[in-house]
């Protein structure tokens, strides 16, 4: 498989794989304005929480190599209004945050070298956070791959794999690895309603990569766990508060608890930027609420309920830290309450 997004640095474009075609079409679209780039992160084209950050990072670059500003001072505030504009399409993806910010940063530290010196650091930190991304995306794989037996077989939710990230992904960089060191692992995914990104993404690209997927309706979770086919569950996460309590997609909380009634161990995988040490706990982490009809309409040829039927649509939920084994990062495996040992290298 290709990147799932990436710099053309001929063209000054963002590329990314359309998520929302996968997986009957594998299309490569390019993107060069902010208001393109907010629908593209919106409407879910690109997702996951790496891929989300390095997608904003290298789409805030190919917007601002388009800025007409002649003056550093008119060029900081059309790139800082950008990145506001381009944070506000997914609230709870920390990783979104934390690369926009990370830019304008970089931006305002070149202040004096012209606007031309600027936009060139502002190509070289895209490109910087480009290949971090990868290398994170590794190291969580081979910090997580001793948690895998051989024979083992691993539930997952959503896709937090490489269509998440630019290469490898998150809760299934250790799958990826475990294999790649001739391991046999096998994987259940839910099928992650109401958007289906188990179903459509990650049954795809570990079918794609040789890997044995069974798929399962999210209300099956219980079922297979019951009989004691499932060592592990890996999940990743979209924000992770300071108390080590994690942010992922809806339906990952009732997997957790699940998995702790049966004694599975729960591992979530992220980068550290995916941590923020500002938020104290889960409670503080906004949930973004989507639009009604991706429950009563999308993949139904037609209205699947009431028409007078109110709809309750979270992206996301919070899985408190005591549901959780293990975090698993770049920098190592830590326990939730060990966090704090990375705050300050974060």
């Amino acid at each position: 498989m290709t990147d799932t997004v990436w710099l053309d640095e001929e063209n000054d474009l963002l590329m990314y794989i359309d998520q929302t075609r996968l997986p009957q079409e594998t299309k490569i679209c390019s993107c060069k304005d902010m208001v393109e780039l907010f629908d593209i992160i919106k409407r879910l084209s690109i997702r996951g929480a790496p891929a989300i950050g390095v997608g904003a990072a290298i789409g805030l670059y190919a917007a601002a190599s388009r800025f007409e500003d002649e003056s550093e001072d008119g060029f900081l505030y059309s790139l800082r209004r950008s990145a506001q504009y381009i944070n506000s399409s997914r609230p709870t993806a920390v990783n979104l945050a934390w690369a926009l910010k990370r830019m304008v940063k970089r931006a305002e530290a070149e202040a004096g070298k012209g606007v031309d010196g600027i936009k060139a650091a502002l190509k070289q930190e895209a490109k910087a956070i480009y290949e971090e991304d990868i290398e994170t995306c590794r190291k969580i794989g081979e910090f997580g791959e001793p948690l895998i037996k051989d024979g083992a077989t691993v539930l997952t939710h959503c896709n937090a794999g490489s269509l998440a990230a630019v290469r490898y992904g998150t809760a299934l960089a250790p799958i990826y690895v475990a294999t790649e060191r001739g391991k046999r692992v096998s994987v259940y995914s839910d099928e992650t309603r109401p958007l289906l990104q188990g179903a459509r993404l990650t049954v795809y690209e570990l079918a794609e990569s040789g890997i044995p997927v069974t798929l399962q309706c999210d209300n099956m979770a219980a079922s297979i766990m019951a009989t004691g086919k499932i060592d592990a569950v890996f999940v990743g996460a979209d924000r992770i508060a300071k108390n080590g309590d994690a942010a992922n997609k809806i339906g990952t909380l009732g997997v957790a608890i699940i998995a702790k009634h049966f004694g599975i161990p729960f591992y979530v995988c992220a980068p550290i930027s995916t941590v923020d040490f500002e938020c104290e706990s889960g409670k503080k982490i906004v949930i973004e609420q989507r639009n009604e009809r991706e429950v009563t309409e999308m993949h139904y040829k037609s209205r699947m309920t009431h028409p007078d039927a109110k709809v309750y649509n979270p992206a996301f939920d919070v899985t408190p830290a005591e549901l959780i084994t293990a975090i698993i990062t770049e920098k190592g495996v830590f326990k939730p309450d060990e966090l704090h040992q990375i705050e300050n290298n974060a």
